[in-house]
């Protein structure tokens, strides 16, 4: 049964866990405004775009395109579908998609799998990018998946988890951090936000849905944490 109590926290990998998420939140702080960072940061981009094209698809609209800038914007274009749907889809699906990859490093299999799928969605990219900057993006980061799975298999180097780990970490915070930027600190009147604000019929602004888009990413993370605590009692 579920350990939901968490009785007897924290053993050996529960430790592991929470130290190496707060190494990576550490390190992703203080390397926050470096190029290494910038890859990182253009696959959260890319996520974000991803969902709005994935909540398209599923509410039967048309994806025309994706595309990822180097100064870490992007836009996806659609037509049809659900618009309330797609809006916030972006910010709180690159939040679940964080949770998601947190969660599949708790296991080798599962990491195997989230690594898999992931190169996968990225080859499948491919086919719609509008600009060179996502091409190869999908083309370096499925390179470098490629690279990473084979030193797993056939090395003692075995960093596949600690990589899709990373992954997850930078992709929360990544996504709090845009949310609070380009939603809360300043009013961005084309962000997605006010425009989720324009077709709702709550009489939120585009500042206070971002309130709450932060608050549910915030609540994605912490859910990380904890089920991966959980998962791995």
């Amino acid at each position: 049964m579920p350990n939901w109590e968490l009785k007897g926290c924290c053993d050996r990998d529960q430790k592991a866990f929470l130290v190496t998420i707060g190494v990576f939140t550490v390190v992703i702080l203080v390397l926050w405004r470096t190029f290494f960072l910038t890859p990182f940061k253009l696959i959260t981009v890319f996520l974000h775009e991803a969902s709005h094209a994935i909540a398209c698809k599923l509410t039967c609209g048309q994806v025309e395109g994706i595309q990822v800038h180097a100064n870490e914007g992007g836009v996806t274009q659609t037509r049809g579908g659900i618009y309330w749907i797609i809006l916030p889809a972006g910010y709180l699906g690159s939040s679940f998609w964080g949770m998601v990859f947190i969660l599949a490093s708790t296991a080798l299999l599962t990491t195997r799998i989230a690594a898999g799928c992931f190169a996968v969605a990225l080859f499948i990219v491919l086919f719609v990018a509008k600009n060179w900057t996502l091409r190869g993006l999908c083309i370096g980061f499925i390179i470098f998946l490629a690279v990473v799975w084979v030193l797993q298999e056939f090395t003692k180097v075995r960093i596949l988890r600690y990589v899709i780990l990373f992954i997850g970490v930078m992709n929360s915070l990544f996504s709090i951090y845009d949310i609070y930027d380009d939603l809360i600190s300043r009013r961005v009147h084309s962000s997605d936000a006010e425009k989720f604000a324009e077709v709702c019929p709550c009489p939120c602004n585009g500042a206070a849905w971002g309130v709450i888009w932060g608050m549910i990413s915030l609540a994605f993370l912490g859910g990380a944490i904890y089920l991966g605590l959980v998962i791995l009692s």
